[in-house]
């Protein structure tokens, strides 16, 4: 975008040249973000755990010795949630702070092209809003799946409209999950973070408050990693769930840049006025290579190993916890170090959030689906997450086997489109979801079913027809 007014609607907040009714807080006061997104990333493949109380949430053979790290200086969410179970929806949802389904799937292209359209509301263009001041850049992978480019949409400084094929070594695909590429740049991760760390420090010597993510193509296919790298797990003891040495690699070099990017911030001065937030776009693969998918939406007990998301079930492409519970941490000013929350959170709730800390107190769009969980990170992990809807809803875009599901307190229901089925879950007894409850609580999993279809038909009436018509 050229310019950083944007008229958003519903939106109270009427901007105009050089003031509007965004408050502009003191510089001094006026924070930094730094989001970390990375790719495939399961909630049990770091070498810390994001829950404590199961040791099975940490893996045991990778080591993320960065993430451990931000981890002990930040806090933790036990029950973080990515918008999806693949990848481009996440990305959309994390940036305007909806659903999946709200925003649509091959609808989403036309409807959100601000040179179509009237522009919506962004996390660099709420920022900018709130702060002319601010700067924004995105470097990585984008993979909007829509020919929009994040200048488009806010950003000042980007790799532009960047997919897999762009952090790949490989031109075929048919032994994506057995090649295994040396390099000294894998996925790109080290040059994603020169670009970042040149874009901080650039902002820091003008006084400009910025807004940086750096979105990672690892651990992502192809398998990318050092040489030094790979003979480290080679002569490691193989783990039950993780067993993969250049997989353990990649994610170990991408790993490496992240301690690059606290180690920057910590040299430039501004650890005490910058968050740095770090979350997977959904869950890892569950096996190397993936099973085909009729079965990855099979009872754990069919396979005869561990799954690559164990504790959890299934994997990406599946609204099963293996597929959208991931990593999320969040480090920054009145967070406490080493400190967990239990609150679930999704996504699309960064958007608010950042608007909280970064000064706003006014109404957002009443189309937005997530909340701020500001609270909860300046009160040790506790609080509640205001949202619209006092539920999570996810949807799997997919004509093999489209389903849905709801999370609302400790039940989780899901709905398997096509065949009717419904499933429902007590997460806190059942974290694998190895037990359906539908038999035994059908009026439970009916409400919860309820809300579900409820909220896809007012958010998105064609998708919800088309699902009916199964």
């Amino acid at each position: 975008m050229k310019s950083s007014c944007f008229i958003f609607p519903l939106l109270l907040l009427l901007c105009t040249a050089a003031s509007s009714t965004f408050p502009t807080p003191k510089q001094a006061n006026t924070p930094n973000f730094i989001f970390i997104l990375t790719d495939d990333q399961g909630w049990s493949s770091t070498s810390i755990g994001m829950d404590d109380r199961i040791p099975a949430s940490k893996s045991d053979f990778f080591e993320t010795p960065s993430i451990d790290r931000l981890a002990r200086e930040g806090m933790r969410f036990t029950r973080a949630y990515a918008p999806a179970a693949i990848c481009s929806p996440t990305r959309r949802s994390i940036l305007f702070g909806q659903t999946p389904a709200r925003l649509g799937d091959k609808t989403f292209p036309a409807t959100h092209d601000p040179r179509l359209n009237s522009p919506q509301l962004t996390i660099p263009a709420l920022l900018k809003n709130i702060d002319p001041r601010y700067r924004a850049a995105h470097f990585g992978k984008w993979d909007l799946r829509a020919e929009i480019f994040p200048e488009d949409l806010g950003f000042d400084e980007s790799d532009g409209d960047t997919r897999n094929a762009h952090g790949n070594l490989m031109t075929a695909k048919d032994d994506k999950w057995e090649a295994v590429f040396l390099t000294n740049d894998p996925k790109r991760s080290s040059s994603i973070t020169r670009r970042g760390i040149n874009f901080m420090e650039r902002q820091v010597d003008a006084g400009n408050p910025f807004y940086l993510q750096l979105s990672h193509y690892a651990p992502h296919v192809d398998m990318q990693t050092r040489e030094a790298t790979l003979e480290k797990y080679q002569n490691k003891p193989k783990g039950v769930k993780h067993t993969h040495p250049a997989w353990a690699g990649m994610l170990e070099d991408m790993d490496a840049t992240i301690g690059q990017v606290l180690d920057k911030v910590a040299s430039l001065g501004i650890s005490e006025n910058t968050y740095i937030l770090l979350m997977a776009d959904n869950g890892s693969v569950e096996m190397l290579p993936p099973v085909p998918s009729r079965k990855k939406l099979q009872h754990p007990d069919a396979f005869e190993l561990p799954l690559r998301n164990a504790p959890l079930r299934a994997g990406k492409w599946t609204l099963y916890e293996g597929g959208i519970r991931v990593p999320f941490i969040v480090k920054g000013p009145g967070i406490i170090p080493g400190s967990t929350s239990q609150e679930p959170v999704g996504g699309w709730d960064i958007l608010p959030t950042l608007a909280t800390l970064a000064g706003y107190t006014g109404r957002l769009p009443d189309n937005l689906d997530g909340g701020s969980f500001a609270g909860v990170l300046q009160s040790e992990g506790i609080g509640e997450v205001r949202r619209k809807n006092d539920f999570l809803v996810f949807h799997r875009y997919s004509d093999g086997y489209p389903h849905s599901a709801l999370i609302q307190e400790d039940y989780k229901v899901i709905r398997f489109w096509k065949t009717g089925k419904l499933e429902l879950y007590h997460l806190p007894d059942d974290l694998g979801e190895t037990k359906d409850l539908y038999a035994s609580q059908p009026k439970k999993a009916e409400e919860l079913d309820s809300k579900l279809r409820a909220y896809l038909q007012e958010v998105n009436p064609e998708l919800f027809n088309k699902l009916s018509t199964y």
